[in-house]
């Protein structure tokens, strides 16, 4: 059994309820970012300009903005529902390291919406781990009657 597989199989066999609840919270969460940037793109857009640190092009500027809330909203679906949560997770952390490491921190000291996004990619870095839990769609799906 190779490295992937022990993983998933501990995540499977320790995982508490209460953390399903807790999964399902952080997806709404994305999904509901994810739409709040589909509706304001220029919010977006104006987030990762005003970061100084890249410099992108306006047309790779716009691939990325849809690219986020594309993945927001996808990945906050298969969190929540607890399919695929692994591949969502793993969509969604590349998104909130890029979030924390080039907009969070090279922003004011004192950032409204750093801590938020650290929990989440804490919360991201754990299902990625344990898996989608006992109460998803995975688990419903897993069993063939």
């Amino acid at each position: 059994m190779n490295l992937v597989h022990k993983i998933e199989h501990w995540g499977d066999t320790h995982h508490p309820k209460v953390l399903d609840i807790v999964r399902i919270v952080l997806g709404i969460f994305l999904l509901v970012k994810g739409i709040t940037f589909m509706e304001n793109t220029s919010y977006l857009r104006g987030i990762i300009n005003d970061q100084n640190v890249i410099d992108v092009s306006p047309d790779m500027l716009m691939i990325l903005v849809y690219y986020v809330s594309f993945a927001h909203m996808v990945g906050g679906i298969l969190i929540a529902m607890g399919i695929l949560t692994r591949l969502g997770c793993i969509i969604q952390i590349p998104i909130l390291v890029g979030a924390v490491f080039l907009i969070g921190i090279f922003q004011e000291p004192i950032n409204a919406m750093l801590w938020p996004t650290i929990t989440a990619l804490a919360l991201l870095i754990l299902f990625t781990i344990i898996g989608s839990g006992p109460w998803s769609l995975d688990k419903v799906l897993s069993f063939k009657g």
